[in-house]
């Protein structure tokens, strides 16, 4: 659902955060960009994501042309998704986003490994 709010048609940040803004959204485009294709595999890999959720998501992001789904079988129907050229364009933006964590919000290492 779009944010509504004054301004925001001439921000392309609000309006790119109105594509990639609502949770998993860029998980899953972090897992295409790292070679995920199969819905089981987007599925493990964002644990806790509930299925219904990640086929929304996925449908969104069709719809928005950042993925594109490709049958691989007729019957029973499956489909891989991919990244169109516009969805490898927001790789260096999820990049960027690695590095600021890594370097701002570091890994904190679990209780019992500190007080060893």
């Amino acid at each position: 659902m779009p944010r509504v709010y004054r301004g925001q048609d001439i921000c392309p940040v609000a309006r790119t955060m109105d594509i990639i803004g609502q949770r998993w959204t860029v998980l899953i485009l972090r897992d295409l960009s790292r070679g995920m294709r199969r819905y089981s595999e987007l599925l493990e890999s964002l644990g806790g994501i509930p299925s219904n959720l990640l086929s929304e998501r996925l449908k969104q992001l069709e719809a928005d042309g950042i993925v594109t789904r490709v049958l691989y079988s007729e019957h029973p129907p499956r489909a891989e998704y991919e990244l169109t050229e516009k969805g490898k364009a927001l790789g260096p933006v999820i990049k960027a986003m690695y590095r600021w964590g890594t370097e701002w919000q570091p890994r904190e290492e679990p209780a019992e490994a500190r007080s060893r």
